[in-house]
């Protein structure tokens, strides 16, 4: 490959001359050889709307021609009754589908071929969002992703998450490429800081040489469109974050009916992300494992419709089979959000279970956190802990 230009801090490379050593070579050599026509394509119109959403910044409007552009317009069928609603993405002028494919669940299923087709699925009928992380199945929720994704990129919003959990911005990179490479792409929408979920998390993030600098040099490569952080243990982690005053433009939180009446981001954090301006990104909607779903304390419907009613950009819902999607897919088509008072009643309901936080043990316990976070922690792997 051969190196013709220099475009926002992006190489653009033409076929016919030997590329230069670089680390990610084995992604490269991929999209060289297999899409080389498609993804520059793809680069085109990212930079474009990079260019676009800078301009739209500073002049502090968004034309509405952006939102007729990349994947964050797809299914122009938004304009029917029963399209699955699309919403902004805080102020960057992109549009997302009201409900997104969360990647751990992509992975669950022995055969790949199902978290292909749910995917793939899920697309056609006019979900966009596509979540992940690096460290998903050890990788395996990415690589599954990238094969759905590999001949319609540019329907989907994609964002997987950097799991450094402490570690500085060289392994933050090197994330960054196994990601690309996995996802087969040359670019994120949404490159995510994974699971702010310990005390001395957001220190160690904003340390010198530390994750954040790696999203400001993503961004600046132009491998990244846009960044965040996510994490599910306690509100005030979030505006410990927040606090740094960092740019982010996506914040992702556990947002359920349950949240409301126990160490609530609904109530302290998601009201500060909005201010900010940022895009509100719900996870948990039924609680991270359905219980309160089996145990009869709600339905589905409830659940997800109380999440998708919060003003959010999206509700991240884990998919693990063909009926769920169809599930949710039900619920989220011509979505019409609950009024104050019927969230209030919902709320209220359910209250008396949801204040000591048996429905969130994501608050209260490390159920939920990941093995690599706790091996940078000095926590054991899952499965090993006692009592």
């Amino acid at each position: 490959m051969k190196r013709v230009g220099w475009t926002r801090g992006v190489d653009i490379w033409t076929p016919g001359a030997r590329e230069p050593p670089r680390r990610g070579h084995g992604m490269r050599a991929f999209l060289v050889h297999h899409r080389e026509e498609r993804m520059d394509s793809s680069r085109r119109k990212f930079l474009h709307l990079a260019g676009m959403a800078a301009v739209t910044a500073s002049l502090g409007t968004r034309p509405e021609a952006e939102a007729a552009e990349g994947p964050s317009a797809q299914g122009s069928a938004a304009t029917s009754p029963e399209a699955i609603p699309m919403r902004p993405f805080g102020k960057t002028g992109v549009k997302v589908s009201a409900i997104g494919v969360g990647g751990f669940h992509i992975g669950k299923p022995e055969d790949e071929k199902v978290g292909i087709r749910i995917i793939q699925e899920a697309l056609d009928a006019g979900i966009n969002f596509m979540d992940n992380a690096w460290d998903y199945h050890k990788g395996r929720s990415e690589e599954i992703m990238g094969k759905a994704l590999e001949d319609r990129r540019d329907k989907a919003f994609l964002m997987t998450k950097v799991c450094t959990h402490g570690r500085g911005k060289d392994v933050a990179m090197k994330q960054l490429e196994d990601s690309l490479r996995r996802l087969r792409t040359d670019h994120l929408d949404l490159w995510q800081i994974h699971e702010v979920v310990y005390p001395n998390d957001p220190e160690l993030h904003f340390k010198k040489d530390g994750v954040v600098e790696a999203l400001t040099l993503a961004k600046k490569q132009g491998k990244v469109r846009f960044v965040g952080f996510t994490g599910h243990k306690h509100p005030d982690l979030h505006l410990e974050m927040l606090k740094h005053g960092y740019p982010f433009d996506a914040v992702q939180m556990p947002l359920n009916v349950f949240d409301g009446s126990f160490r609530s981001f609904e109530q302290r954090v998601l009201p500060e992300v909005l201010r900010r301006k940022m895009a509100p990104l719900g996870m948990k909607s039924l609680s991270g494992n359905a219980e309160p779903v089996k145990k009869g304390v709600v339905t589905v419907q409830e659940a997800l419709r109380y999440a998708m009613s919060l003003p959010v950009a999206v509700t991240i819902s884990g998919m693990d089979s063909l009926e769920v999607l169809q599930q949710n897919l039900a619920i989220a088509r011509g979505f019409k959000p609950m009024t104050k008072q019927e969230m209030a009643a919902l709320r209220e309901r359910v209250a008396p279970l949801a204040a000591d936080g048996r429905y969130e043990l994501f608050k209260s316990t490390m159920v939920y956190e990941g093995n690599e976070g706790r091996e940078q922690h000095g926590f054991p792997p899952q499965g090993q802990m006692q009592g």
